[in-house]
């Protein structure tokens, strides 16, 4: 069986080209049921059926599993079987049929434009405010990623034409426009306080780096988030993916189309941008009770 499971992932990898993280999590929910079914006495696991499978989710909700963690087991278990019937080594599909958990869609968290203002005007002029006004500035900019930002080298920016390159992983790499803002912040840390920063000999290629010069790390980035949002007044904790909602439903309110959208934040599936068109509802909505004389 893990066979199957190594060549299922070199699929995902290769043909798939799924992200080394995704195919991660991949691996351990293939994993998890393989050893759920090695454990009913299953030693072949094309030999699956729908009540394995059913067993399966009644396990997971007995172990007080979300539905949302269910979802992405059953999603990957599903992958993993169709791989196979692919490669002719199955007939049926035992998730075929299989109803995933019904999921409550959570609200969008995302910070007002007034809120963002409050935010950008909280770093001060030293080296390391410097600093953390261009990383507020690009990420709000661009929406891109927490670990994208991390993985940009100097050598990603183009000022002068007013672009970053990320590198989504897998070798997704794409092209982001950054906003005037967020380039005269840029152009302010690269020319001042990153030099300083890295020392005249360094030849450290992080775009930013911490106070003794090298990467900064996802944890560093994370508590100089939760620093400025406490400074800001912020009423829930700051995230990098709060700047990264905020980038996407600003867009959206101001004219952005989907697609368009979907492409600057580096979504495989149009789906997983349209979550943002509910912040854009509610506020539609707002407008309309408070504008409309018989709202």
């Amino acid at each position: 069986m893990e066979d199957y499971r190594k060549k299922y992932l070199e699929f995902l990898k290769k043909k798939k080209r799924m992200a080394p993280n995704s195919c991660e999590a991949y691996g351990r929910d293939v994993n998890e049921f393989i050893a759920f079914a090695e454990g009913r006495g299953i030693n072949d696991i094309t030999q699956t059926t729908k009540t394995d499978v059913v067993a399966y989710l009644h396990y997971l909700t007995q172990s007080g599993k979300s539905p949302s963690t269910m979802n992405r087991k059953v999603a990957s278990i599903r992958g993993f079987f169709r791989y196979l019937i692919g490669e002719g080594k199955m007939e049926e599909d035992p998730t075929d049929s299989i109803k995933s958990p019904r999921i409550e869609r959570k609200e969008v968290e995302y910070l007002s434009i007034e809120e963002i203002d409050k935010l950008l005007a909280c770093p001060d002029d030293s080296n390391k405010g410097v600093r953390d006004r261009a990383i507020l500035e690009v990420l709000y900019a661009t929406g891109i990623r927490v670990s994208e930002l991390i993985a940009v080298n100097v050598e990603d920016i183009n000022l002068r034409m007013g672009f970053i390159t990320c590198d989504s992983g897998n070798n997704k790499a794409r092209i982001v426009p950054l906003g005037r803002p967020a380039r005269a912040a840029l152009e302010n840390y690269l020319y001042g306080a990153r030099e300083k920063l890295v020392g005249e000999d360094s030849e450290e290629k992080a775009l930013f780096v911490n106070q003794y010069g090298h990467r900064i790390t996802r944890q560093g980035l994370w508590k100089i988030l939760r620093d400025y949002g406490q400074q800001a007044g912020l009423e829930h904790k700051l995230t990098p993916h709060t700047l990264r909602n905020s980038f996407a439903v600003h867009m959206l309110q101001n004219g952005a189309d989907l697609k368009s959208l979907q492409e600057l934040m580096g979504h495989d599936d149009i789906t997983a941008t349209q979550i943002y068109l509910s912040a854009t509802k509610s506020r539609l909505k707002d407008v309309y009770d408070k504008s409309h004389p018989r709202a």
